[in-house]
């Protein structure tokens, strides 16, 4: 089973078929205009940490988390000029790619969940970047199935630092041998970490501060790490979601990751917010 490639549908497979060409989309009318007020505040909120912090503001990547929104926002947040798309669900993805290449839309698919091996094909086919590999058995399918379809996708080794059991990732002591493995490889390119805090604590003197503490644990630990085992010569930090991107800019995140402070105010409007079954 391969990849279909240059045409719009999904085969039987539900496999992504890219479009040939791609172009800037315009935004959806139906949308409110808050969608807009939204990605403008978001982003000024970044420039304005970045300035805090001595960075510049286009030091920083700002990937979307449109898992809970239609693929008509998608094409809204794309005409926006927001290109950098993320979900965390392998048919989400698929179903989402696919109704923005039917319609020619320039949009950067981020994948973001656990990456199951028996969706993992789904995911390369899509998937530009892959924020989210936990072990060498899923790498070195990423790595195969990359080569069957003629793929490179960009990737992340996944870094938990909670010691939790229901959470994915390394164990920051695993991370450098599966580095090594990744740098070796010829059909995936490493280019980073990633890891997700700890949600807030309520009622603490400073409910930031475990958020703080694991952004500046994966700082130290990509400085630790060689830079020539990353494809750009420096391992890039994906940290940061809508309640804590700002302070993992402070501590040195290249992407933060942010959904529902975008969608914060739009309502239940047609075709703005969606169940995940609406799909």
């Amino acid at each position: 089973m391969t990849c279909p490639r240059r045409a719009g549908t999904f085969d039987r497979s539900g496999l992504l078929r890219p479009a040939a060409r791609l172009g800037r989309a315009q935004p959806t009318t139906a949308l409110p205009n808050r969608l807009d007020d939204n990605l403008r505040a978001v982003r000024e909120r970044i420039a304005r940490a970045c300035e805090r912090c001595g960075r510049a503001p286009g030091s920083v990547r700002l990937v979307v988390v449109t898992k809970s929104v239609t693929p008509q926002v998608c094409a809204a947040l794309a005409g926006l000029g927001q290109l950098d798309l993320a979900e965390n669900r392998a048919q989400a993805l698929g179903r989402k790619a696919l109704w923005c290449s039917e319609r020619n839309m320039a949009v950067r698919w981020h994948f973001l969940g656990h990456v199951q091996r028996n969706k993992a094909r789904s995911v390369v086919c899509v998937a530009e970047e892959i924020h989210s590999v936990d072990s060498l058995r899923l790498l070195e399918a990423l790595e195969r199935i990359a080569a069957e379809e003629r793929r490179r996708p960009r990737i992340y080794l996944e870094v938990d630092f909670t010691q939790v059991s229901v959470r994915t990732g390394l164990a920051p002591q695993e991370v450098p041998a599966l580095a090594r493995a990744a740098r070796g490889l010829q059909h995936v390119a490493l280019v980073g970490l990633m890891t997700i805090a700890p949600l807030p604590a309520a009622g603490a003197d400073d409910p930031l501060h475990a958020a703080r503490r694991t952004f500046a644990r994966l700082r130290a630990l990509r400085d630790e790490l060689p830079p020539e085992l990353f494809q750009d010569g420096r391992a890039l930090l994906s940290m940061g979601m809508s309640s804590d991107f700002e302070l993992a800019i402070e501590q040195g995140a290249d992407i933060v990751r942010v959904g529902s402070a975008l969608f914060e105010g739009l309502g239940p409007q047609p075709g703005a917010l969606l169940s995940e079954g609406a799909l």
